[in-house]
């Protein structure tokens, strides 16, 4: 489109000029043509300064898109000295030419340099806006030839003052805008402080919403410990009750009396065990509960299970097996909580499972450290999106048997934390039709620090100021339900299939 030579300051004015003429007829807005121009009078500026002379060439490429002036500046001088220092901005120069450079290539889009002993070639480019029109050779030669004269004194030299002037009211309008700027800043300021303030104000009343919940939380668990044991006295005579009418001391009975009676003491057994896990997570989240390993075989915990879980099984189309465990190393943990675990993931898999198996075992995991129980069934499984829904308490997923079976949905919330307090994770895998696999993954050795956190009645994390030290009668009974539990799993070792 044009080309200069670089052989006065009054051709370095010129260059500067043409840059922003150019850049206007092509399209760029007045910021922009601003920016192109300073950049091509600093590197123009450069080569006349240090190499005594160069060329600037101004070119478009009409082939790309977007569309890009492109603009080089050349010069046959020494070259530029530690050119690297120069380009990641840290060379300091005492004329200034590191600075003209570092800022040309911030004003354009693209800045590169080749510089040698034989001299130096700065290639430049800047893409046209978005909604500049697309640009043909006619209008090419329009724009190039439609450029003005370079104004020129009585001497023929061209006139440097008329470039200065306009500069000086482009720093002006630069000025102009810097001010609506930083008016624009204050006022943005202003308005992020008042935000920062009703965010404190906002924090602060969450905080207090968070204590009040606390304090409500806290309430529930104690209010829910103290009535699920006083529930339990009651129960329990229910239940002697019953029994008593059954085994016929007080009497005969007859065939409807009979009936009854069995319904009542069936009742007061749902309800005994929905209060035991109630009463269970109320001592979990008091942080009551203690925790007491022993070191045991996985083998002997089956047994005590499968003496244990046999009178549940009563539909001869479900088969309960239980894995041989060669080459499993002793566990050193809480065996009644394990148990507790199992006990529930195998009665929801009785619940949910109309025929085939349900398969009980232990894996050592690849660590070496943790060992995973699971429970597998081939029942209706479980959506992906219901997986976390049922570990939420009173969380219930409605199917084609909730009809047949009984649950409030604690059970499953209970195993996970149980699985937490000690040291591990519980988690299921299943597929709707497929059946599914309830597995808790634990420490094979429950750490000992975390054991003497657990026997002094603190949940992980709790500092013992946090809480009351006194006595909840709760704790007693329920380590002796425990206790009751852990000697089960003391039976001798037995194998085969239910």
């Amino acid at each position: 489109m044009l080309r200069l030579r670089l052989d006065s300051e009054a051709d370095v004015v010129a260059a500067r000029r043409r840059a922003r003429d150019l850049a206007a007829g092509l399209g760029f807005s007045t910021l922009d043509q601003t920016r192109i121009a300073s950049a091509v009078s600093e590197i123009a500026r450069n080569a006349f300064d240090y190499a005594h002379g160069g060329e600037v060439s101004f070119a478009f490429d009409a082939t790309t898109k977007p569309q890009t002036f492109l603009i080089d500046v050349t010069d046959r001088g020494p070259g530029i000295r530690d050119l690297e220092a120069v380009l990641d901005g840290t060379w300091r120069s005492t004329t200034g030419m590191g600075l003209g450079i570092a800022g040309s290539r911030r004003l354009m889009d693209r800045c590169e340099i080749e510089s040698s002993p034989q001299g130096t070639t700065v290639a430049m480019a800047r893409v046209l806006p978005p909604d500049a029109p697309v640009l043909g050779p006619r209008d090419l030669d329009r724009i190039s030839g439609g450029l003005m004269a370079v104004p020129r004194d009585g001497a023929g030299n061209p006139r440097s003052y008329d470039e200065i002037a306009q500069q000086n009211r482009e720093l002006l309008t630069t000025l102009s805008e810097l001010r609506d700027r930083q008016d624009e800043l204050a006022q943005l300021t202003g308005e992020l402080e008042a935000t920062n303030r009703g965010v404190v104000a906002l924090y602060a009343e969450l905080d207090e919403r968070a204590e009040e919940l606390r304090r409500a939380d806290a309430m529930k668990s104690h209010f829910l410990s103290n009535m699920s044991h006083e529930l339990r006295t009651p129960l329990s005579s229910i239940r002697a009750l019953a029994n008593l009418l059954l085994n016929r001391l007080d009497g005969d009975l007859n065939t409807e009396q009979e009936r009854q009676v069995a319904l009542i003491r069936q009742s007061a057994e749902d309800l005994t065990e929905i209060v035991n896990d109630l009463l269970d997570l109320a001592k979990i989240e008091a942080g009551r509960t203690e925790v007491l390993p022993v070191r045991f075989e996985a083998a002997g915990l089956f047994a005590a299970l499968r003496t244990m879980l046999t009178p549940l099984l009563t539909d001869p189309a479900v088969k309960l097996h239980f894995d041989d465990t060669p080459g499993l190393p002793p566990v050193y943990t809480d065996e009644a909580k394990v148990t507790q675990i199992l006990r529930n993931f195998v009665s929801n898999a009785l619940k949910f499972t109309e025929r085939g198996e349900i398969r009980v075992g232990a894996r050592l995991e690849p660590d070496g450290e943790q060992i995973t129980f699971f429970v597998a069934d081939t029942g209706i499984g479980i959506a992906q999106e219901h997986q976390q829904v049922i570990f939420e308490e009173f969380a219930q997923v409605q199917n084609r048997l909730q009809h047949r079976v009984k649950g409030t949905g604690l059970g499953l919330p209970l195993c996970r934390k149980l699985g937490a307090l000690l040291g591990g994770y519980v988690g299921v895998e299943s597929e709707p039709g497929k059946g599914s696999t309830f597995y808790a993954t634990l420490p094979v050795r429950l750490d000992a620090e975390h054991v003497t956190g657990l026997v002094a009645g603190l949940m992980p994390g709790e500092l013992p100021q946090e809480r009351d030290r006194g006595t909840d009668p709760s704790v007693e009974e329920s380590a002796g339900r425990e206790g009751g539990e852990r000697s089960a799993g003391s039976r001798p070792r037995t194998g085969g299939t239910v």
